[in-house]
């Protein structure tokens, strides 16, 4: 949400500026209808990795625990971002797959709707 400053000669420093992250920056990351985990989950990353490894060796450092995690079939997998649906090229890195600091990426799982298809857990 943008801040107004009241007075127009404000100039305040971020302090969550993509250059304070030596390097990584921070992608927010949610599993649709599987709230057990506090949404959502803040990682940072670098932007020169790829897609396919936040898939294989971040996501299931984050939702592994899940009951439901090990049943996810990737290739039925949607995902989205503020910008809307899109299909993610797991070679290209994040940035070049549009992800960039702050970035909210959500993914649903057709078909797993949290446990015992408690869509909140």
């Amino acid at each position: 949400m943008p801040i107004k400053a009241i007075t127009p000669d404000y100039h305040g420093d971020f302090k969550d500026s993509l250059d304070k992250f030596r390097g990584n920056q921070i992608v927010n990351i949610h599993w649709e209808k599987h709230l057990m985990f506090a949404w959502p989950m803040c990682v940072p990353l670098p932007p020169t990795m790829p897609f396919g490894a936040l898939i294989e060796g971040v996501l299931p450092g984050i939702f592994g625990a899940h009951p439901n995690f090990k049943q996810i079939d990737w290739s039925q997998v949607e995902w989205k971002t503020s910008k809307g649906p899109f299909k993610p090229d797991p070679a290209k890195s994040l940035v070049d797959n549009g992800i960039g600091h702050k970035a909210t990426i959500s993914f649903s799982t057709p078909g797993l709707t949290g446990v015992n298809g408690n869509a909140v857990c």
